[in-house]
């Protein structure tokens, strides 16, 4: 298994969503694309990341683009998670880990010594051709939406 690279087709998904019904790659073909993997909602670093790509949800329309979040959380747990935070953006729930793992980010982790397999956190921007145009990963999430906004509008 090699890891997607720039340039590479971004491997399509179909999955459940917060509020109901699913997010798709294919829904939004023809508009850029932020796909953000996080490892788990209403954690210290998700949280941020979340309210930051939710602050600047109108300057990512703006610039024409779509931002999904995903992690291996239910339907149900994005639901609260997006109500406790007043959350704007899309949050897909992976929950068999299917696109997680064909994006690769299906990986071990360790934590005070202690290793176990998680979400890598990592972002795609995927281009209007659905094609992978900027990938950040293990990402540190203070001016990381901000980065990412800044690669979307120099598209």
């Amino acid at each position: 298994m090699t890891d997607l690279d720039v340039g590479d087709l971004a491997p399509q998904f179909d999955l459940p969503r917060d509020g109901g019904g699913s997010l798709s790659l294919a829904a939004s073909s023809g508009k850029p694309i932020v796909l953000y993997f996080y490892p788990q909602d209403d954690t210290t670093s998700c949280t941020q990341e979340a309210i930051s790509f939710s602050q600047l949800k109108p300057d990512f329309e703006k610039a024409g683009a779509v931002v999904i979040g995903l992690s291996p959380d239910n339907v149900k747990k994005h639901d609260k998670f997006k109500s406790k935070y007043s959350l704007t953006i899309d949050l897909a729930a992976d929950e068999e880990r299917k696109v997680i793992e064909a994006y690769h980010l299906w990986v071990e982790k360790s934590m005070y010594g202690r290793k176990y397999m998680g979400v890598e956190r990592a972002t795609f921007l995927i281009g209007r051709d659905g094609r992978i145009a900027r990938i950040w990963r293990k990402v540190r999430v203070k001016g990381h939406a901000e980065e990412v906004l800044a690669a979307v509008r120099a598209l």
